[in-house]
């Protein structure tokens, strides 16, 4: 008995646990069922994306292909070979030469370090900078080399490093060296021009680039071309410039500027009649890598700079008081050696008595006392500012080549300014403009636009503007008076044998900075004239920037000489 009582007991007891323990089970059922749904909603989701997805790419057909294209397509552009520069007789000053870029996809080298080392020391470029470069794994690109010779390039390919190629650039050349550089300019690695006559024409010589669309494998080599769209090469440009002469003008200059140790120095050749340039020079000479490097020494300074003239300057006073029918050249005039203007003295260079000058003397011994009294006497103020605009000084001449400057006139007119701009002080010009305004006299008193380019592709470039300047009178007086210069007067060092010369020697004393007056030992010395003066085919002027000896007619006369004796030669001008 007491052992059935006591299983009735245990039963019990284990009936009670029982339902305590489905009591506590309950909550965590409920949890698991909200798990299990979330679960549940969680692929329906993702089906259902998968499902849009699926439309989307059942809906529009060559989606897939489209995107695997463009996962294995490139596109290369194909560069334009850029138009030649000439010289006249259709020689080449400037033209391309095809050479090979070498790149890296930097997300593609596995082991960047190695492929810096191995392309550095195979293409020759510093190791540093390349592997910056080349380490950044976000770049899509990197250079390794630009404009390379293609067989170093295809040395870089054959290394077999995943993603290193190579495309075609072009890369500009100057077979002359330092020849003609300052009217060049030059082309940039992008082919683009940034200077003188390449940047000038940039539109024409640039042409068109084209396009190619490759397609690549993982490693970054072309597999094969899907379409090809060409490109336009650029259009030469064609110069007045004749290269014997110019070469010739850089070497005389180059001489003169070491033989008076001077700073330096400019010379134009011009056709009077046409106003073809055939050599603009300046000293020292440099080559195209100099526009980075030296950029004062690159400057074209016979349009870009300006310089107080000095005596050259006279002819426009002297022409003034011709062409207003006031004097003739025989007018003579009691002149001292020195005069007084406002607060200035005048001096004439060369020690003489109180003496009769005829105005063909004035101009031969480049008399200062008698250009002030010329413009004191008969012009003033309003009319030799109005003939100095009339030569074209203040204004810029118009060639076609970038940067020309106006020159500068008086700012403001006070009492002594009379006694200081007749003789070209006091007022400043480029030496285009100072050459254009002789090479006038030269082609019978008619002015005539200078210029530079001659053809572009296959259309000649019309000339430029002409104008009378002066009678054909007054312009035989200033022609018959020049010659006297060079006969027997400052400028005897330009006579050329077998040719009769016309021409004038300017030495001008060089202005402080700020207004400070003038230097007593740095001056310009110049000389502009033409040839044969009977019948007159060349116009040249030399200016040479502060040579230790200061007279236009002892350095810049001779450099004239020389120059225009090869340049009669060269163009077969009969003495």
């Amino acid at each position: 008995m007491r052992t059935m009582k006591a299983r009735a007991r245990g039963s019990g007891r284990s009936r009670a646990a029982g339902a305590r323990a489905r009591c506590r089970s309950t909550p965590s059922s409920s949890t698991t069922n909200r798990r299990i749904r979330l679960l549940l909603l969680v692929f329906l989701a993702c089906f259902a994306a998968l499902t849009v997805r699926a439309t989307a790419l059942a809906v529009t057909p060559g989606r897939l292909l489209s995107l695997a294209r463009q996962e294995q397509q490139r596109s290369i552009v194909l560069p334009a070979t850029r138009g030649a520069i000439l010289d006249r007789s259709g020689a080449p000053l400037a033209n391309d030469e095809p050479q090979q870029t070498v790149f890296a996809t930097p997300s593609m080298l596995s082991d960047p370090r190695a492929a810096a080392a191995r392309l550095a020391a195979l293409l020759h470029v510093s190791h540093g900078p390349l592997l910056l470069a080349v380490s950044d794994k976000h770049s899509g690109f990197a250079y390794v080399a630009r404009e390379i010779d293609p067989i170093l390039a295809a040395k870089a390919l054959s290394l077999h490093l995943p993603g290193v190629g190579s495309y075609r650039e072009n890369h500009r050349v100057y077979p002359g060296g330092t020849l003609a550089t300052q009217i060049l300019g030059f082309a940039g690695i992008d082919d683009q021009g940034l200077a003188g006559i390449e940047y000038a024409e940039n539109a024409q010589l640039s042409g068109k680039p084209g396009q190619e669309a490759v397609v690549i494998d993982p490693a970054g080599q072309v597999l094969r071309t899907v379409s090809t769209s060409a490109s336009r090469p650029g259009q030469s440009v064609r110069l007045t410039i004749d290269q014997n002469i110019q070469y010739q003008t850089e070497q005389i200059l180059a001489r003169t500027v070491a033989r008076y140790h001077a700073l330096g120095a400019t010379a134009i050749v011009e056709n009077p009649t046409t106003g073809e340039i055939y050599a603009m020079a300046n000293a020292p000479l440099v080559t195209a890598s100099a526009f980075a490097s030296q950029p004062a020494r690159t400057r074209n300074r016979a349009i870009t700079d300006i310089y107080e003239p000095g005596s050259t300057f006279k002819l426009v006073t002297i022409a003034a008081c011709l062409e207003a029918g006031l004097v003739t050249p025989t007018t003579s005039f009691m002149l001292p050696q020195s005069i007084r203007v406002a607060d200035r003295v005048i001096h004439d260079a060369e020690m003489h008595p109180t003496e009769n000058f005829t105005v063909t003397q004035i101009l031969a011994k480049s008399s200062n006392v008698g250009a002030v009294t010329l413009a004191e006497k008969f012009l003033g103020k309003e009319r030799l500012l109005r003939w100095i605009k009339k030569f074209g000084f203040g204004l810029p001449t118009g060639i076609d080549f970038p940067g020309e400057v106006p020159g500068l006139l008086p700012a403001q007119w006070s009492g002594s300014t009379i006694g200081n701009v007749p003789i070209g002080q006091g007022i400043a010009v480029t030496p285009m403009q100072m050459l254009a305004a002789y090479a006038a006299i030269a082609n019978g008193g008619v002015w005539v636009q200078p210029h530079l380019v001659a053809q572009i592709g296959t259309l000649p470039v019309i000339s430029g503007a002409k104008r009378r300047l002066l009678s054909s009178r007054v312009d035989q007086e200033l022609t018959a008076m020049l010659s006297h210069v060079v006969a027997d007067g400052t400028g005897t060092a330009a006579q050329i044998p077998g040719y009769q010369v016309a021409g004038k020697t300017g030495t001008a004393q060089k202005a402080l900075p700020n207004g400070r007056g003038y230097s007593t030992t740095a001056f310009d010395a110049s000389f502009v004239g033409f040839a044969p003066a009977n019948h007159p085919q060349l116009c040249v002027l030399v200016m040479v920037d502060q040579p230790n000896v200061i007279w236009g007619g002892s350095v810049a006369a001779p450099a004239f000489r020389d120059i225009a004796s090869f340049a009669l030669q060269d163009l077969a001008i009969a003495p």
